[in-house]
């Protein structure tokens, strides 16, 4: 059902032996805390309803509503159930430590199954989860193990196991040995007999709830949690309907119904306006003045202001009567055939606007009475069609994509890209070929079914990923300079590895077979020596005398003058150049 919400409860394992590790290892107390985290990041910034509660076992005190009589010690409900937010993200980063008790995990799990039952009575929840994070090293008694199996399929509550290390595949089912890889730090064979039997019990209860997939929900610390939880949850959307009639001429109308197939994600939490002190949005006033651009700064109401295109110095002024007019008219929605055309005439670049929609039938009671006949012998029979779940499966539809109009085009004129004097060889042709063969982001499987290497539609966008992590960061340590991008969203958006094995052959022959070679740019040449050059038999201090001896030299005597010519002065200038080449120019 779209809009439920669901329940969780995060128990985590905080006694002494997840402090724990060995020499050089990150302790199981701080893997099962990043684990905590961003399952609760996902919560926060996935901006739903749903409900998450945080109980820990091993702690120094004691809270929780059955610790009577010495039972269900040690165990605290940190937080109780309600939607997350950043007041728990900061309390998880700086109220949990590792402290020094050792408590049964099932009695933790009691804690949990109570604490679910009391805090979601009467409120419809679509799903109740709980998370166990823990190593198993403590003693635990199986005395009320089929009670507590039967509570929990009475309440419909499902598990999930965190552990440090890996299950091992056995007879009743596969568990994580087939994910965790080979060269785990943690397998099963240094277990404690805690853990042993510990595991066991886990396995037990999990094949009681489910037999076939029990196992699929224990996950470890390192490879299977916090790769998955990194992520941030997708915003999720309600799929709204979209009611219309289809209609082909004037005669012919169907009922529809569309929903977005593919649309921009946006962030919905938009930035505010706050004092950077109390940090609340009350707090910042703001109070906006019309005035004139005079002398005076007259004041203008807001009824006196109407709104005007610009166009160059001009402004046409559109009073709200003005844009009401202006606008298209229509009767309703509308979904009408304009016509028909081949596929190939409608090209793929012209694809535009920010959301695909998805066009179904309208569900409804109505059926096609069809006159049938099987060959033309035999006799007529009458049949009905029904449209429905079966004889019209979801990926029998219409797609809607917006085309653009002429205004929307952009006509571009390149030059040919034809060179005779460097046009490349079949050998050069082939090499490129087979270095676009490498990059195909396709690999062939064993039936020959092509598949994705480089799954788009399963990357996050990265924008969104970063946003989140910068404000839970600042949110938690307001002090503290943003970190850089996780390691794992930065290898989501490189090539995959593979493709660059297989392009490593066809780039050699492309190095080979179009060889560079280094063009050096001229420099610029400035001097008068430069341009004309000069003659070897004269020396280049010598200096040049004009043809005129006779002809009066300039000398600074004539500034006394009064009178400065600049005419003379040019004429001065120009007999003491050598004019062996003449040079035509322009001056102002």
């Amino acid at each position: 059902m779209a809009g439920a919400k669901s329940a969780l409860v995060l128990c985590m394992d905080v006694g002494f032996s997840m402090s724990n590790s060995a020499p050089g290892e990150e302790p199981h107390f701080e893997l099962a805390k990043k684990v905590i985290k961003k399952s609760v990041q996902r919560q926060v910034f996935a901006e739903t309803k749903d409900e998450l509660a945080l109980v820990l076992f091993g702690t120094d005190s004691t809270k929780n509503p059955l610790a009577q009589d010495g039972q269900y010690q040690n165990i605290s409900i940190h937080r109780h159930l309600m939607m997350p937010d950043f007041d728990l993200l900061e309390e998880i980063e700086n109220q949990i430590h590792p402290e020094s008790q050792q408590v049964d995990w099932l009695d933790a799990l009691v804690v949990c199954m109570d604490l679910l039952k009391t805090e979601t009575n009467g409120k419809k929840y679509d799903r109740l989860n709980i998370a166990l994070l823990t190593d198993l090293n403590t003693p635990t008694s199986s005395d009320q193990l089929d009670v507590i199996i039967n509570n929990l399929k009475d309440a419909g509550i499902t598990l999930q196991f965190f552990l440090p290390f890996p299950v091992e595949d056995d007879e009743e089912g596969g568990g994580d040995a087939d994910r965790s890889g080979p060269g785990h730090p943690g397998t099963g064979k240094g277990l404690s007999k805690e853990q042993k039997i510990g595991s066991d019990m886990m396995k037990h209860i999990l094949l009681s709830l489910d037999e076939e997939d029990g196992l699929d929900e224990i996950y470890t610390f390192r490879l299977n949690a916090i790769e998955q939880l990194c992520m941030f949850k997708r915003i999720e959307r309600r799929p709204m309907p979209w009611p219309c009639q289809l209609t082909i001429g004037s005669a012919l109308s169907i009922r529809i119904v569309g929903y977005k197939a593919v649309t921009e994600e946006k962030l919905k939490k938009m930035w505010i306006t706050v004092d950077a002190q109390t940090t609340l949005k009350e707090d910042v006033k703001r109070e906006t003045v019309n005035c004139l651009d005079d002398d005076n700064e007259t004041e203008v109401q807001k009824d006196d202001i109407i709104q005007g295109f610009r166009y160059g110095s001009d402004i046409v002024p559109f009073s709200k009567v003005d844009q009401e007019q202006m606008k298209y008219k229509h009767d309703g929605k509308c979904f009408a055939v304009l016509g028909f055309t081949k596929k190939n005439m409608v090209h793929r670049h012209q694809f535009m606007g920010n959301q695909v929609i998805k066009i179904f039938a309208a569900k409804d009671d109505e059926v096609r009475l069809e006159r049938w006949l099987c060959q033309p012998s035999s006799r007529p029979t009458l049949k009905w069609e029904q449209v429905n779940g079966s004889s019209f499966p979801l990926k029998q539809c219409l797609l809607y994509v917006q085309l653009p109009f002429t205004e929307d085009l952009r006509q571009f004129t390149f030059p040919s890209l034809e060179n005779k004097k460097l046009a490349p060889s079949d050998t050069q042709l082939c090499t490129v070929d087979s270095l676009i063969d490498a990059m195909m982001l396709v690999e062939e499987a064993e039936d020959g079914e092509q598949n994705d290497i480089f799954k788009v539609n399963h990357i996050p966008n990265p924008a969104f990923q970063r946003h989140f992590q910068c404000l839970h960061h600042r949110a938690v340590h307001p002090k503290d300079p943003l970190p850089p991008m996780e390691p794992w969203l930065k290898a989501a958006l490189e090539r995959p590895e593979v493709i660059n094995e297989r392009c490593q052959a066809p780039l050699e022959d492309i190095k080979r077979l179009f060889p560079l070679t280094e063009v050096e740019k001229k420099k610029k040449l400035k001097t008068s020596a430069q341009i004309f050059g000069e003659d070897a038999g004269e020396p280049d201090a010598k200096k040049v005398k004009g043809d005129d001896e006779g002809e009066e030299e300039y000398n600074l005597a004539d500034i006394s003058e009064g009178s400065i010519n600049s005419v003379r002065i040019r004429e001065n200038q120009l007999r003491q150049i050598k004019f062996s080449r003449l040079v035509l120019v322009r001056y102002t």
